[in-house]
């Protein structure tokens, strides 16, 4: 057994799926996400996995068991999610980061210095008072990453978070991902980047057709040798050299 199957489960989908009228996205997925494991959700596109994401964290409605862990009188771990293009308020830096606050229900006497502490991780403490919607491209992907680690999530889902952003601030994006992961919050991250799971994931789950037809240590999904399920979507994508 590996040290993240050991450690506490944080969500556990049983028998899981999804549809949108007569498409069906998801079905018949079972896995559990354990406290401080690294997942990578691959597969080509239109295989479920911005789906799968969003039936993680309960904005999608899920047919089957959607199930979210806490030890006997502990509060249920805490979900944020990044999505590809971030969605920010027309409001300055600072105060997309003080409204999530808010809505989490943080208390007033806390939320200005977890919003100060969050924009300097990124970065973006300067920027504070600035528009958000007149940063760059990863510039507002750093922002929306300081929002979701300012609510100091259990659990981070993040959906194609570097997809549309060049080299450098794809470069930065992924630095910061591995800095929170290191601090002890669990990812769960959908990507079509095959160098980016394997830099970043301890874990890999590969959908097909809205299947889940391989989940395992990364260091076996990307060895050919022990990886079948996946091997001709891999071999499409990343050369085995």
């Amino acid at each position: 057994m590996s040290p993240a199957a050991s450690a506490p489960p944080l969500i556990s989908l049983r028998d899981a799926g999804a549809r949108f009228g007569p498409t069906v996205a998801l079905r018949d997925v079972s896995f559990t996400v354990h406290r401080g494991e690294r997942l990578a959700v691959v597969g080509a596109n239109g295989s479920g996995k911005s789906t799968l994401l969003r039936l993680l964290h309960g904005l999608q409605a899920a047919q089957g068991e959607r199930e979210l862990h806490a030890p006997a009188g502990a509060a249920r771990p805490v979900l944020a999610m990044l999505f590809q293009r971030p969605f920010l308020l027309s409001v300055s830096v600072r105060w997309n980061v003080l409204i999530a606050l808010w809505l989490r229900g943080v208390p007033r006497r806390e939320r200005e210095a977890r919003c100060r502490d969050a924009l300097a991780r990124v970065g973006l403490l300067a920027m504070a008072p600035r528009q958000a919607r007149e940063l760059s491209g990863g510039q507002q992907q750093r922002l929306a990453l300081a929002r979701a680690w300012a609510l100091r999530p259990d659990v981070l889902l993040l959906d194609e978070p570097t997809a549309s952003l060049d080299p450098s601030a794809k470069r930065e994006v992924e630095s910061l991902i591995d800095e929170v992961a290191c601090d002890g919050t669990t990812l769960v991250m959908a990507t079509h980047n095959l160098g980016q799971a394997k830099r970043l994931a301890s874990r890999v789950l590969y959908l097909d057709a809205g299947r889940l037809a391989a989940d395992m240590p990364v260091k076996d999904f990307f060895d050919p040798a022990t990886n079948h399920a996946a091997s001709l979507f891999l071999k499409g994508e990343l050369p085995w050299t």
